[in-house]
């Protein structure tokens, strides 16, 4: 989470939205980079030899459903450390502006920004996109990342993602004795000894080894992390992600009005 422990962040927003404080903490890998090195490439080994071993949330409906299949649109057109098209996605393909967040899904402040960034796609309709990353920086996050990954293949990314962050305090609770992820999810149909099953398939560990290379590349450290076509959101808050969200939008409107 961005921030030290106990930090308070107030946003001020657009009118049309409703913010609280944030508090929290922020993995330890933000304060010393090494360290965060460290911890990256040993939840890496963690996942290889799970590899080998193989022998207030609610869903919202203008989310479109995710998919593997590759998407067009020019900011996805290439792979990069940034952009991965097969990454789970909300919104239209052929939206003009991608948002790519780095997230942790046992970060207590990607759980508070996880509806604002909904309510951002539903402010510009058709017009914005989500592409979520995978940064595993707390101790349960990478068994998280696999129940989502299984939960995709049963069609059932979105609902579990909420159900996950909506019962976050019990799975993650920072510090203090917590249960498994596993124990919070099935509610919402997923067939828990499948995706159990399914959960250290290779496909899916090739999924969070590349997440976790990727965020090493691009450096990183705080979750969540936020691009909006590319460009970083480097001075964080809610006000500022709205803003360079709807500069974009307007740059592309312009742009499209000027071929017309």
């Amino acid at each position: 989470m961005h921030g030290n422990r106990d930090d308070t962040f107030r946003h001020r927003t657009a009118s049309t939205f409703v913010v609280g404080d944030i508090r929290g903490d922020h993995a330890s890998v933000v304060v010393r980079k090494r360290k965060g090195r460290e911890m990256i490439n040993r939840r890496t080994l963690v996942i290889g030899v799970i590899a080998v071993s193989l022998a207030g949330f609610a869903g919202a409906s203008y989310f479109a459903v995710d998919s593997r299949k590759p998407i067009s649109g020019k900011v996805l057109r290439e792979a990069s450390p940034l952009v991965r098209a097969d990454s789970p996605r909300f919104g239209p393909d052929d939206a003009p502006v991608t948002i790519v967040e780095f997230f942790d899904p046992a970060c207590e402040a990607c759980r508070a920004y996880h509806p604002f960034v909904k309510r951002i796609i539903e402010t510009f309709p058709g017009k914005v996109r989500l592409m979520l990353r995978y940064a595993a920086f707390h101790e349960p996050s990478v068994e998280a990342i696999s129940i989502l990954e299984a939960a995709r293949l049963q069609g059932l990314f979105e609902p579990v993602l909420e159900t996950l962050f909506k019962a976050q305090p019990q799975w993650a609770p920072h510090g203090r004795p917590g249960i498994s992820p596993w124990d919070v999810v099935g509610a919402e149909g997923l067939d828990v000894v499948r995706a159990r099953r399914e959960a250290s398939l290779p496909g899916i560990v090739a999924v969070l080894n590349r997440d976790a290379a990727d965020t090493n590349a691009i450096g990183i450290r705080k979750t969540p992390t936020f691009f909006v076509n590319g460009k970083q959101l480097t001075n964080f808050g809610m006000q500022q992600l709205f803003d360079l969200v709807k500069r974009e939008v307007e740059t592309m409107e312009r742009a499209s009005a000027g071929k017309s």
